[in-house]
Parts: structure tokens; C-alpha cells; sequence
């Protein structure tokens, strides 16, 4: 048995913890099975957590059920992702409240270059089962992973097109995976996995797909992509709560313009309206945005060859050594350095023709 990970798991069962509480308890203890294990009055100190919960983690009462989910998901086959670890969706890593653990079936690759969320109503009109297919046909060429909710309408639809155009694409679901939310897609929740997707979750086996359950489930869809594509929605409704936290999140928002008057076209026309949301009229839309469509690495003409690079300097550019574009956010824990002098660093980099500011508060190494 892997006690490290029983010790993660135990702590995301804990009543009382949450996500952004047990990350601070696992911040200030030193790992997961150190919270367990701490003094009482220690854990009494950390801010933010409460009588009840010291109570919850010192009782040890999680374990049992802890164990029980670890055979489940070794019996299935289900890889258990902790925040800290390498294969945790990097996007969501940086997002605050995001589950300290995803459950993982199939085995995608959820760190791809690009990522794309593709939400919308349920009720979705031929209108929208046309732009879905064709959005995701049209980023083939991309090569990137489709995210979305597996739920009826442009949920669904999105999934069908990306495994009929050979795209990989990942579910996140609002249950334990123990079982298939809805029903009717079972079948191509088999497809997905079969071609190379998965399904996430950060709910344990046992879980059912509860009315309050999809909110969560939304925060994991904003937070793992890059960018958000909205095809129809209604005044009100899920795909519209997605886009507000992809949009907290600092996520690009697209939205599919419909006609006046189409009561599932409303929240989509409203996000363009309200700049919320770019128009998406095509996907050459969206490469634009996202400088996709920059595909060669241009040296600008005014770029220092021979550079030389501060201490604190070569801190930042040493994260780009594996990796052509870093996360601000990144930058910021790995260096240790202040918002300022980091800010004050990427600008003259940028200047220098070094570096280049992409959208979502990301570095991409020219």
C-alpha cells in the first residue's frame, strides 16, 4: 500500500478541511501525513482552521474509508493525482481553491501544449450541434486536448467531434467513478478512454451526480485550460458559471454569437456584449487571441545576443530551461522573489526580445 497517498487522500476526507484549508495545513506541517500527526495546540494555530476540524484530523476517523477508496481504485485501475505531484494538471495547480485530489481514468496527458474547454446548454439547437463539430474539426491541427463535462448537449457533442477527428479529450465529472452520469453516455465515455481521453473527478467512488456537485465540477473545467469556447447558453446556467471562473481565473473566454432573439444564444450574445467574452466566428479567431497561428519564433531585430543576465535574472530564465512557456504564477513560487522585482524582471526581458506575454498571465521564451 502507498502510505503516502493514503495519507493525502485521508486528509481530502476530513470533515471540515476543504481544499484551500488543507493545502494551508499542508503548508504549514510539511505533507500530509505530518497534519496527522501534529500536536493538537500546534494545529490550533494554523489560521483559518477551527476547533472542529483539529477535532476531525486528530481523531482519525478518515482512514478506514481512505484504505477503501485506495482498493477501489487500484480494482479499477484509477490514478489518484495529487496537487503536488507532476502529473496533476499543471493549469489548475496555480488556482486556489482546486481539489487536492483528482481521480484519473484513462491515461491522458493532462500538461499538453494546448488545452480547450467547450461548454454550453444542454438543450443545444442544430445551430449549436453544427458550430461544436465544426469548431472542434477546425483545431485539429492544433492538436489539442478538448475538456469538457460530459452532459447532455454541447457537452456531448464537443466529446463525439473529438474522438471522430482523432483529438484526445478528457471528462470532468460531478460523481465518484463508480458510475456514468448520464446514463446514455456510457458508451462514449468507453470511446473516450478506448482513444485515448479520460474521466476526472475529484468526487470518491460513491459520490452521486448531486445538484451541487456541478458547481464544483465547473471550477476544475475553468481551471485546467487555457482557453474557454461557450457555444450556446442561456441567460443562466452552467456553461455561463464555467466562464465566470475561467474569467477569475484569468482564462481567455470565447462565445459563439447567435441570433437576437434565441433564448439559447442569450447568455453567449451578453458575454460578447459585456467584453466578457471574445467573438468567435471562426477558429482563426481564437489562434489569433492565443498566438496560436505563431508558429515560428521570430528573434526581433532589436534583441541583446550577448546578454547578461542578473542573479535574479538567471532564477526566472532558468525555469524556462525544460519548457518553452511558464505560468506567472510559477515564477513567482519558484523564485521566491517579490510581484515586484518580478514584475520589474519580465518587462526588461521583454524588451530585451527575451521573452514575450501571452494570455493568462503566461511567458512563452522567444
Amino acid at each position: 500500500m502507498n502510505y503516502e497517498l493514503m495519507y493525502e487522500l485521508a486528509l481530502t476526507l476530513v470533515p471540515g478541511v476543504g481544499d484551500v484549508n488543507g493545502k494551508k495545513l499542508v503548508a504549514y506541517c510539511g505533507g500530509a501525513e505530518a497534519v496527522f500527526r501534529e500536536k493538537k495546540k500546534t494545529l490550533a494555530k494554523i489560521p483559518g482552521i477551527g476547533e472542529k476540524t483539529v477535532e476531525s484530523i486528530v481523531a482519525q476517523d478518515v482512514f478506514s474509508r481512505a484504505e477503501k477508496e485506495l482498493a477501489f481504485a487500484e480494482k479499477n485501475k484509477i490514478k489518484i493525482l495529487y496537487y503536488l505531484n507532476q502529473d496533476y494538471p499543471k493549469r489548475l495547480q496555480h488556482c486556489y481553491d482546486s481539489p487536492m485530489i483528482i481521480y484519473c481514468k484513462g491515461d491522458c496527458n493532462l500538461n499538453v501544449d494546448k488545452v480547450i474547454g467547450v461548454v454550453g446548454t444542454r438543450n443545444v439547437t442544430d445551430y449549436g450541434k453544427i458550430m461544436t463539430e465544426r469548431i472542434v474539426s477546425e483545431l485539429v491541427e492544433d492538436d489539442v486536448l478538448v475538456v469538457s463535462g460530459l452532459a447532455y448537449g454541447v457537452d456531448t457533442y464537443a466529446h463525439q467531434a473529438a474522438v471522430k477527428n482523432g483529438l484526445k479529450t478528457a471528462a470532468v465529472l460531478a460523481h465518484g467513478l463508480h458510475t456514468i452520469y448520464p446514463h446514455a453516455n456510457r458508451t462514449l465515455a468507453k470511446k473516450m478512454l478506448e482513444e485515448g481521453g479520460c474521466l476526472l473527478t475529484e468526487q470518491i467512488s460513491g459520490v452521486e451526480p448531486d445538484r451541487e456537485n456541478f458547481p464544483k465540477r465547473n471550477r476544475i473545467v475553468a481551471g485546467m485550460i487555457d482557453c474557454l469556447i461557450v457555444v450556446e447558453s442561456a441567460s443562466k446556467g452552467g456553461a455561463l458559471i464555467t466562464a465566470d471562473v475561467a474569467n477569475n481565473y484569468d482564462r481567455e473566454i470565447f462565445a459563439v454569437p447567435g441570433r437576437v432573439g434565441d433564448s439559447y444564444s442569450e447568455g453567449c450574445n451578453k458575454l460578447i456584449k459585456d467584453n466578457k467574452a471574445n467573438i468567435l466566428l471562426n477558429v482563426g479567431d481564437l489562434r489569433t487571441v492565443m498566438r496560436w497561428d505563431d508558429n515560428k519564433k521570430v528573434v526581433p531585430k532589436q534583441m541583446r545576443l550577448f546578454r547578461d543576465f542578473s542573479d535574479d535574472e538567471k532564477s526566472v530564465m532558468g525555469l524556462f530551461e525544460e519548457t518553452d512557456v511558464v505560468y506567472l504564477d510559477t515564477i513567482i513560487a519558484e523564485t521566491m522573489l517579490s510581484p515586484t522585482k518580478i514584475a520589474s524582471i519580465l518587462l526588461s526581458l521583454e524588451f530585451d526580445g527575451i521573452l514575450t506575454a501571452l494570455p493568462g498571465k503566461r511567458y512563452q521564451k522567444l
